[in-house]
């Protein structure tokens, strides 16, 4: 593995164990409104990510073109305030666990879906990974008691997680992760405010509590501005199949910090599924391999990436 994979698993790894600790703290916000919650997430990650993007760095998106501005709409509408919304749904009718179980198999729709949609053939390393990361996951968390209802709005969820991965392939390498982080934030923020208005007119939001604005702050500042910031920039490094085998760490992160909370243990059970998603993320993402020595004229066409990475 070159330095390049290393930095980039170390970044995509970081991101998810964000997400994942998030869970925990998600559990204070339970009485506050939903859509009010996410327009001020994301709103406050958007206003801290601006002045990071330092001058003239909102030129990129003045380029860009209006199949491009849709498709960051719909990465906001879906990867983002449509898989919040499933995730709420499916846990008023179903188990945490049953949307966990099935956001945890997106590594293996990501595995299968970009490769063709790039022209190519899955890569069978990436595969397997991506099968024994799922597997990992279902141990971490178990299976829990749902309906139909709950089965559905988990599908869907798992829809918003692999949206959030593959929409937003084509815009990393235009905009660069901060910019695109920031973009989709005010995006997300915006359209929050929309679905609020029209939910629940101007009781859409309202002041939080002390709790509630440590987790909302919490979550715009970890999550949103370093955690998206932190998954994009790794998506740039390691192409998008190998980093959504991390995502496989989010049931680790929120196993191992759900016991602080008092909302669950971390056992041999949870000890066994986080091995399995260690073991699909070695092999998936190539963690295990050795740089080979190549000839000069084989290292000059090693370097051009695939391209799905180009499209970054």
């Amino acid at each position: 593995m070159n330095r390049t994979h290393l930095g980039g698993s170390l970044l995509a790894a970081t991101a998810c164990l964000l997400v994942g600790g998030s869970f925990t703290i998600n559990a204070t916000l339970g009485d506050y409104p939903y859509a009010g919650g996410q327009a001020l997430r994301y709103g406050l990650a958007c206003l801290l990510l601006l002045p990071l993007l330092g001058r003239g760095a909102l030129a990129p998106l003045r380029r860009l073109a209006p199949r491009q501005w849709a498709r960051l709409a719909l990465l906001a509408a879906t990867g983002m305030v449509g898989f919040n919304v499933a995730v709420l749904a499916a846990e008023r009718t179903a188990e945490p666990a049953v949307p966990g179980v099935l956001v945890g198999c997106a590594p293996i729709v990501v595995a299968v879906a970009a490769p063709l949609l790039d022209g190519r053939r899955p890569t069978r390393a990436v595969l397997a990974g991506a099968l024994l990361v799922a597997a990992g996951a279902l141990t971490v968390q178990g299976w829990g008691r749902t309906d139909g209802a709950g089965l559905a709005y988990s599908a869907a969820a798992l829809a918003g997680e692999c949206a959030f991965a593959l929409l937003a392939v084509p815009l990393v390498r235009p905009l660069g992760p901060k910019l695109l982080s920031t973009a989709v934030c005010g995006l997300a923020a915006v359209e929050s405010c929309a679905i609020g208005l029209l939910h629940a007119g101007g009781e859409f939001v309202r002041l939080p509590d002390p709790g509630e604005a440590a987790a909302l702050a919490w979550q715009a500042v970890a999550v949103t501005v370093v955690g998206f910031v932190f998954w994009y920039a790794g998506v740039a490094r390691l192409g998008i199949e190998r980093a959504t085998l991390f995502s496989g760490l989010i049931p680790v992160s929120a196993a191992l910090t759900a016991p602080l909370a008092g909302a669950g243990g971390y056992g041999p059970v949870q000890a066994a599924g986080s091995a399995l998603v260690g073991a699909g993320v070695a092999v998936g993402a190539g963690l295990l391999e050795r740089p080979a020595l190549m000839k000069p004229w084989q290292s000059r066409a090693k370097s051009q990436p695939s391209r799905t990475t180009a499209g970054f």
